[in-house]
């Protein structure tokens, strides 16, 4: 009778090859879906500004460029908003985000398009 043998160094290489394959492959993706969160924020954030200027607007017959004085408007946790600029006909802003160095750009009226925002009233990344 023979005595049960296990596995050859081989074939446990090759296993812990698989694994490690497997193992990559979900750590991109896993990378890939954080970055398409972190962007969907600050567009998020972005629109949200843009409510928040329209309302400011409407009581003040202008834009502003402070955040303060926006009722109602605080940027996500780990994110921040700059408003470039604020005129009586149009504003722009930059979000970005503490987990990646992409940012995200928005410009409204006759405002000076910023980043990567080539339309006005659409939020553009890069």
């Amino acid at each position: 009778m023979r005595a049960p043998r296990g596995f050859t160094l081989i074939e446990l290489m090759i296993v812990i090859v698989i694994i490690g394959i497997l193992a990559t492959m979900a750590i991109l993706n896993y990378t890939s879906t954080k970055q398409k969160s972190y962007e969907a924020q600050m567009k998020s954030d972005l629109r949200n500004l843009a409510t928040a200027e329209e309302a400011y607007f409407y009581d003040s017959s202008a834009y502003t460029t402070s955040l303060p004085l926006m009722n109602n408007f605080t940027p996500s946790a780990g994110g921040s908003i700059v408003v470039n600029e604020a005129t009586k006909v149009g504003w722009s802003a930059t979000a970005s985000s503490t987990g990646t160095g992409r940012k995200c750009y928005l410009f409204m009226g006759t405002a000076t398009p910023v980043g990567a925002a080539t339309q006005e009233g659409v939020a553009a990344c890069s």
